[in-house]
């Protein structure tokens, strides 16, 4: 008889990475399957903010918010190297929102759960701040308030890495052909897209964190019905170069009542976005921006800020498909960000637990809830365990980083400051093991471009999946906006060398 193996996830965003990690963690044994790479789709499309979501307070997602500002400090400490503190300035503009509401909003945001080490909100008038000088003239007072930046993708990346290092079996380019019942197990057959060799895995429960796949694994892979639907909402970004110059970030009320976000982005741009779009099925490829979404966020932009963008400025653009689970709401900003379990268990079956909605913030409290659900399964499952415990690469003394780059800086001096604080940021203390014994430049091997070397390269492939250029400039990092025009090709084709001499020499 085969090996029956308690968990099998379906899908490597952060929902799926984030469960695989606690449930081994727990002492349970756990395959996940990924039909394309890590954050491939909706986890690498964020805002890449953590943060308890201030608009939420709108439509009295109190729970949610307050879950999320609580995950905000725990998620903070646990990742030092890919989160930090990041202010926010909300320009005030009559007619939009009263500022009685947004006083309030921010009252609550602050207060809804205790901080520990980001600052609370103030007032401040533009015509004394830096940050006014960006703004066109009209726009007099603002308010500040703080949340976090993270790499998302990253975040997906290294809750993989911690599950695989407990015992998980991470499989990537692999997907869920179909699965069957044979009485309180799962007979799952997978496919690997690259080889197209097939294998059947046995479980006792399957997670489907499939995020805007959710249903399509349930109705099409598993031959179910839920009674639960799934609401596709496109989210789409634009990146330009930089529009202002202060650290902090503008998050801008439009009147439509939506909110768009102006980030500092790899240090040479502005990060615009969201739009929020209903989409009706997701398509087989990745989803892109419209010239309408394009033109949307120019437009919001340009009513704030001095220096106009238009589509001919935009350098990069992004789009994912959120995978919000569907409360019959009108307008696709308001449907729920929070996160709803859909457990399919006939008497005596083995039961399929679907995640529908969810947010990268919210995701270490999401898989402890979806275990939580599967005790009855499990009853020798050991406690929860994620709360404290720190990410790959986290485990710096006090969570400083400034700390810890000092002693980066000190250890390999040969290292331009700004790779070694890319560096430090990507990967915290698994530096060591990418840099190791390096004394100059030259011992990292090839440089593909923004200090992008061979060694950085085999790391990410023997350690965090990567498979190809795409997933080393776009997800691992974001260099795709830094390298030269043939880094792509380069990559890849070092990529295809390595593997044939790693094949080789079997």
């Amino acid at each position: 008889m085969a090996t029956v193996t308690d968990l099998l996830i379906v899908g490597g965003g952060i929902n799926g990475a984030g469960i695989a990690r606690d449930a081994v963690g727990r002492g349970l044994s756990v395959v996940l399957c990924e039909q394309g790479d890590l954050a491939g789709y909706t986890s690498s499309a964020s805002t890449k903010l953590i943060h308890g979501g201030l608009r939420y307070l709108e439509y009295y997602e109190f729970r949610l918010v307050r879950e999320a500002l609580f995950e905000r400090e725990r998620l903070l400490n646990s990742a030092p190297h890919i989160i930090w503190p990041l202010r926010f300035i909300l320009p005030y503009e009559k007619g939009i929102r009263p500022a009685w509401l947004v006083r309030l909003g921010l009252f609550l945001y602050d207060h809804l759960a205790p901080r520990k080490k980001l600052p609370g909100t103030e007032t401040i008038k533009l015509t004394r701040h830096p940050a006014g000088q960006a703004l066109k003239p009209g726009f007099d007072t603002a308010f500040v308030y703080s949340d976090c930046w993270v790499e998302d993708s990253r975040m997906v990346a290294l809750n993989a890495i911690d599950a695989f290092e407990k015992g998980a079996d991470i499989r990537v380019r692999t997907k869920l052909v179909s699965a069957r019942r044979d009485g309180d197990v799962w007979v799952a057959s997978l496919q690997n897209v690259e080889t197209g060799e097939t294998q059947d895995v046995r479980a006792k429960v399957i997670v489907n964190a499939g995020g805007p796949f959710v249903a399509d694994v349930l109705n099409a892979k598993l031959g179910l019905n839920t009674k639960k639907n799934v609401r596709l909402v496109k989210g789409s970004h634009i990146v330009v170069p930089k529009l202002f110059d202060t650290k902090e970030a503008f998050i801008l009320q439009n009147t439509d009542k939506r909110i768009v976000f102006a980030i500092p982005y790899q240090e040479k741009f502005t990060l615009i976005g969201t739009t929020d779009i209903p989409v009706e099925a997701v398509p087989d490829k990745k989803v892109t921006i419209s010239d309408d979404e394009i033109q949307y966020l120019c437009n919001v932009v340009n009513h704030f800020f001095k220096k106009s963008v238009t589509p001919a400025d935009v350098v990069w653009t992004y789009s994912g498909v959120r995978p919000l689970f569907d409360d019959g709401s009108s307008n696709a900003s308001a449907v729920t960000r929070d996160y709803v379990f859909d457990m399919d268990a006939p008497q005596g079956q083995a039961p399929v637990l679907s995640i529908f909605g969810g947010k990268i913030t919210t995701f270490r409290k999401l898989a402890e809830h979806a275990l939580d659900e599967l005790k009855t399964y499990f009853p020798t499952m050991k406690p929860a365990w994620t709360e404290d415990a720190k990410m790959p690469g986290g485990d710096m003394p006090d969570a400083d980083f400034d700390r810890f780059f000092a002693t980066v800086r000190q250890r390999w001096p040969f290292l331009p400051e700004q790779v070694a604080h890319r560096l430090a940021r990507a990967y915290g203390t698994r530096i060591e093991e990418l840099l190791g014994s390096a004394k100059a430049l030259a011992d990292l091997g090839e440089d593909f471009g923004a200090g992008l070397t061979a060694a950085e390269v085999d790391y990410l492939a023997r350690r965090e999946w990567a498979r190809s250029a795409e997933d080393i400039l776009w997800r691992r990092s974001k260099l795709g906006l830094h390298v030269p025009v043939d880094a792509a090709a380069r990559i890849d084709a070092y990529l295809a060398k390595k593997n044939v001499a790693s094949v080789a020499a079997q």
